[in-house]
């Protein structure tokens, strides 16, 4: 399902807008740097559905770029049967993020699609974006080429939130295999929260503006079949195409929150971006990782692009500073078999020869700590006895975010030296060092979190042995 906000610029204390959310998949996650890479001419990628998803598809391949951008994200195992990995997108060297978020299409469009749909499916077009577009205006242009061009395979309906320095666009994509889409664009001075995504009145000169897009028949096609008449107003995509309740209350609390913030005098601060995604009244079990991206203008230096990540949902995890110039990620937080679709009939040290299922994941890198599994066991604790545990984590991961952030500035000034210098070499090890530290950080800090509270739950309460969730009450 997924979540997704944007703040414009001109509504921050720092002077930059935000892209953030977090991505909703009950699978492994793992953050990935992918490297800018250069392909043969003729070559082909895979994408699409397979016939065991939730929506059936098939497979097909479209043409590849020659060059393909550095961008970091952070991928998943398993949805709805689409195959892995899987991506809700991130942050490229150019500066444009992206984040995929579910927008449930009418039923009659779900009815309606093929069973054979072949296409990108959203998870494809999200790395498309990483992968070829220096604007978030061209992410739009390219959504809309490869739908003509190829197709859309999805899962009931979907929807995309690209931004760059300048401008973001909300990019609803709907089911039924008919090439409908349409985009909406959000300003410097925008506030937009996606859960669902959703794009309301459309104008019906929307093709000739330069605040929408969407398909050349987006509106003649619900005209051809008695879906809507222009006698009867304005043409309401999300009424018409999608599933008709416009913003969802949450997201009419978060964005009024969030104007209200953007009012004040000092405006919208990192912090108040971080706690959107934390609050725990939006944030639970589901929401597998988090992400929050500072929109810094085109002529940044690509390596000090900065993904803020934290490893599951923030409620459980602070965000950590992971710059777009470091040369790995620590095997802690790359990908382990907890919760990796597949891995329960594979063994480590198996033999293909035996007939054996054998992990994809190297046995050293199981052999570490797997971040998300311990702080997974944290948000399971302070969930279900949130009443004494959540007042204090949320202060400490609020705590520690403000001091990687005072530590981070004078890390990429330190680093921006170095690289004008023409030591890319010591900037890379720079970045990288600071940014493991800090991450690593997180991850000792939630081990010890985890046996204080374990101790005294224990203690004080037991362990309930019946199942099902507990945990703070939550809008969505």
């Amino acid at each position: 399902m997924s979540y997704a906000l944007y703040v414009g610029r001109e509504l921050t204390a720092e002077g930059v807008g935000f892209l953030a959310g977090y991505g909703d998949e009950p699978s492994s996650h793992w953050l990935e740097i992918v490297p800018r890479q250069h392909h043969m001419a003729g070559t082909e990628i895979k994408v699409g559905m397979t016939p065991q998803a939730r929506m059936p598809g098939v497979r097909s391949s479209i043409p590849q770029v020659g060059t393909t951008s550095r961008h970091l994200c952070v991928s998943y195992s398993q949805y709805l049967g689409a195959p892995s990995p899987l991506t809700n997108g991130g942050l490229n060297e150019h500066g444009v993020a992206v984040r995929d978020v579910w927008s449930p299409s009418h039923p009659r469009l779900v009815d309606m699609t093929p069973t054979d749909q072949r296409g990108p499916n959203y998870s494809d077009l999200a790395r498309l974006v990483l992968q070829r577009c220096r604007t978030a205006r061209q992410g739009v242009e390219l959504i809309g080429r490869l739908i003509a061009e190829h197709g859309d395979s999805t899962y009931g309906g979907n929807s995309h939130l690209i931004a760059d320095a300048d401008e973001a666009w909300v990019v609803v994509e709907f089911a039924g295999g008919a090439g409908l889409w349409v985009a909406e664009r959000l300003g410097s001075r925008s506030i937009r929260v996606s859960r669902p995504g959703y794009v309301s009145v459309v104008p019906a000169d929307f093709a000739e503006r330069e605040d929408y897009a969407g398909a050349a028949h987006l509106i003649e096609f619900a005209v051809d079949r008695g879906w809507y008449r222009r006698s009867d107003g304005p043409f309401d995509a999300n009424v018409v195409y999608g599933d008709g309740r416009g913003r969802w209350d949450g997201v009419v609390w978060m964005e009024d929150e969030l104007a209200r913030r953007a009012a004040a005098p000092e405006r919208l601060a990192f912090e108040d971006i971080c706690w959107a995604l934390r609050s725990e009244r939006l944030t639970g079990d589901t929401a597998g990782y988090g992400q929050v991206v500072p929109l810094l203008p085109a002529s940044e230096l690509s390596q000090l692009r900065i993904l803020w990540h934290a490893v599951v949902g923030p409620v459980a995890a602070p965000f950590a500073p992971v710059p777009l110039g470091v040369a790995r990620v620590e095997p802690e937080f790359a990908r382990h078999r907890y919760l990796t679709a597949g891995e329960s009939s594979a063994f480590v040290g198996g033999d293909l020869a035996d007939g054996d299922v054998v992990s994809s994941v190297p046995q050293a890198v199981e052999a570490t700590r797997s971040a998300v599994a311990v702080h997974k066991r944290l948000l399971y604790l302070l969930a279900e006895h949130h009443e004494v545990f959540l007042p204090e984590v949320t202060p400490v991961w609020t705590a520690l975010e403000g001091q990687s952030a005072s530590r981070l500035a004078s890390v990429l000034e330190s680093a921006r030296l170095l690289i004008e210098g023409g030591r890319l070499d010591l900037a890379e090890e720079l970045l990288t060092r600071f940014s493991s530290d800090e991450m690593l950080r997180g991850l000792d800090l939630a081990e010890a979190m985890v046996a204080s509270m374990e101790a005294r739950a224990r203690l004080l309460f037991g362990v309930r042995e019946s199942t099902g969730w507990r945990g703070p009450e939550v809008i969505w």
